[in-house]
C-alpha cells in the first residue's frame, strides 16, 4: 500500500522546524511531526481533527437548549467542547476529558437519589477531579491521566448499562418502578403490553448505540496505541508517500475522530436514557436514521422525521 501511494503525485514533507508555539512544553509530543505544514500549528492534523469535537459539541449544546434536556448534559457538552478547543493547551485538553466523565458519573449515579446523596456525590466527584488535576500537574505522567480516564469511563458505562436494563426492560422492572409510572393504572393491560413492546424496541436501539459508539471508540484507541508503538515506522512511511496522502497515517488524528464520535454517542445515549427513566418516552424520540448520521434526542413533533413512534432506528426513504 505504501509503495502504491508513493507513486501518486505528492508534496514532499519538509523537515521539522521551529514554529509560533515553540518550544514544546507539553507532557507528550505525539507522533505527528512538528511544524511541517505551517509554522502556526505544531500538529496540523491534530488541530484540524479537533474541529469535529467543536462541531459535535455545538450540535449537542444547541440540542439541549432547544429541547430542554437536563442541565447536567448541557454542561457535559460544554466540557466536550473544551476537549476540542483545548488542543493548544494539552493540559486543558486532557483534564477536560476527566471533568466531562465526572459529570456523566454524577448524571448516572445521582438519578433517583435524595438531595443529600446527590450533594455528597457532587462533593466527592469535585474532590476527585481536583485531586487528579493537582496530582497530574505534579506527576507529569500521561499514563496516570490515561488510567484515571479509563477507570472513570468504565465505571460510568457499566453503571449506565445496569440502570438501563433494570429500569426499562420489562422483565427486570421492580414493582416500585411500575407503581411510579404516571400513566393511569385502572384496567390498562393492553396499555402495559404496548408500553412493554415500545420499551423493548427502545432497548434494542440503545444497545445498537452502545455497540456502535463503543466499537468506534475502542477502534480509535487501538489506532492511537499503534501510532505510539510504531511511530518511527509511520513517520518513514509518511515521508515516502508525501503530502497529502501521508496524512491518512496520522493515528492521533484518527483517535480524535473516532473517540470524538464515540463520546458524543455516549452523551446522547445518556440524554435518551434519562428521558426514558423519567417515563417521557412518548414526549421525546431518538433521531438516528442510519449508522452514518449523528443521533440526537428531540421532542416529538419538534422536527420533521420518518422516525417510528418508539424511537427506533429507521432508514430514510
Amino acid at each position: 500500500m505504501v509503495e502504491l501511494l508513493s507513486r501518486l503525485p505528492s508534496i514532499p514533507y519538509p523537515p521539522e522546524q521551529e514554529g509560533w508555539w515553540s518550544p514544546i512544553t507539553s507532557t507528550i509530543d505525539w507522533c505527528e511531526e512538528n511544524y511541517v505544514v505551517t509554522q502556526y500549528s505544531a500538529e496540523i492534523i491534530n488541530t484540524l481533527t479537533n474541529l469535529l469535537f467543536m462541531y459535535l459539541a455545538a450540535k449537542g449544546i444547541r440540542n439541549c437548549l432547544k429541547h430542554g434536556h437536563d442541565t447536567v448534559f448541557l454542561v457535559a457538552f460544554i466540557g466536550y467542547l473544551l476537549v476540542g478547543s483545548g488542543n493548544p493547551m494539552q493540559l486543558v485538553d486532557e483534564l477536560s476529558m476527566i471533568y466531562t466523565t465526572c459529570l456523566m458519573n454524577f448524571a448516572t449515579f445521582s438519578y433517583g437519589k435524595s438531595r443529600q446523596y446527590s450533594t455528597l456525590l457532587a462533593i466527592a466527584l469535585v474532590s476527585l477531579a481536583l485531586f487528579i488535576t493537582l496530582y497530574y500537574h505534579y506527576l507529569q505522567d500521561p499514563s496516570f491521566h490515561q488510567n484515571a480516564y479509563a477507570i472513570l469511563t468504565v465505571i460510568v458505562l457499566l453503571r449506565a448499562m445496569y440502570v438501563m436494563e433494570v429500569n426499562i426492560r420489562p422483565k427486570f422492572r421492580s414493582k416500585e418502578r411500575e407503581i411510579a409510572n404516571p400513566r393511569p393504572h385502572g384496567g390498562v393491560k393492553k396499555v402495559q403490553v404496548k408500553e412493554d413492546l415500545r420499551d423493548q424496541e427502545i432497548l434494542r436501539t440503545m444497545w445498537k448505540m452502545i455497540a456502535f459508539g463503543l466499537s468506534i471508540f475502542l477502534g480509535g484507541f487501538a489506532i492511537w496505541s499503534l501510532d505510539n508503538e510504531h511511530c518511527s515506522t509511520l513517520r518513514r512511511w509518511r515521508r515516502e508517500i508525501g503530502m497529502p496522502w501521508g496524512f491518512v497515517l496520522e493515528g492521533h488524528g484518527w483517535w480524535h475522530i473516532m473517540t470524538g464520535i464515540g463520546a458524543y454517542f455516549y452523551i446522547v445515549w445518556g440524554v435518551w436514557l434519562r428521558h426514558c427513566l423519567n417515563y417521557r418516552q412518548d414526549e421525546y424520540e431518538l433521531l438516528w436514521p442510519n449508522m452514518w448520521t449523528m443521533p440526537e434526542v428531540v421532542k416529538r413533533g419538534g422536527s420533521s422525521t420518518n422516525q417510528g413512534t418508539n424511537g427506533s432506528m429507521k432508514k430514510e426513504l
